[in-house]
């Protein structure tokens, strides 16, 4: 489980590709190597993995073909940063929102508008889950909490305090760009339950 509140970033040092398995190394910041486990799971842009090997700050993680089509870190390469966020332990506090670490699928940035103290982005969501996004909803991009803005079609935006920008990759990102997205669990379920619930009334009209 995790809260969406990214502890820091992460870089990765290495990249072994094999048939449907990609091995890759990321260097964690030395705030976040206490206690490092074997097994243990860390969100890597929002994305569960598990630790299968670790040396000093430097940690190993396997990504499966699925994990690999359906999130941006088949895309990713040596030198490039990831959001980290340990698995958060019960009593924790829950800054952001329950994160499973699953990923729903990619959206793609179509506008940033950056100020001073400010920016927004716009995202363009595969149509399957548009009816999960929510205005003032939670959604979890590339592992950060954040809260639903604007809701157009299948775009909708975000907006980014200081803060969140200096501690997370998002403010590296541009136009063109892909994210990870995690649809909020409970929103999802209840999407769905009444969906499956019209459906039936229907079938026995």
């Amino acid at each position: 489980m995790f809260t969406g509140i990214v502890q820091g970033v992460g870089q990765i040092v290495d990249i072994i590709d094999n048939d449907k398995l990609r091995t890759y190394q990321v260097k964690l910041p030395q705030a976040l190597t206490a206690n490092l486990t074997i097994g243990a799971s860390v969100a890597n842009d929002g994305c569960c993995l598990t630790i299968t090997a670790f040396n000093g700050d430097v940690v190993t993680f396997d990504i499966m073909q699925e994990t690999l089509a359906l999130t941006t870190l088949g895309d990713k390469r040596v030198g490039d940063l990831v959001n980290i966020e340990r698995s958060a332990k019960y009593g924790d506090e829950i800054g952001g929102h329950v994160m499973s670490g699953h990923i729903s699928g990619v959206a793609k940035i179509t506008n940033i508008n950056k100020t001073a103290t400010n920016c927004e982005m716009v995202l363009e969501l595969p149509v399957k889950l548009v009816k999960y996004v929510l205005y003032k909803g939670f959604i979890g991009v590339d592992g950060a909490s954040l809260t639903v803005g604007n809701i157009d079609n299948n775009c909708f935006s975000i907006h980014l305090i200081p803060e969140t920008l200096s501690i997370t990759t998002l403010s590296d990102k541009q136009v063109g760009d892909f994210v990870n997205i995690e649809i909020d669990s409970q929103t999802q379920a209840i999407v769905d339950t009444v969906e499956r619930v019209l459906a039936q009334k229907q079938l026995t009209q």
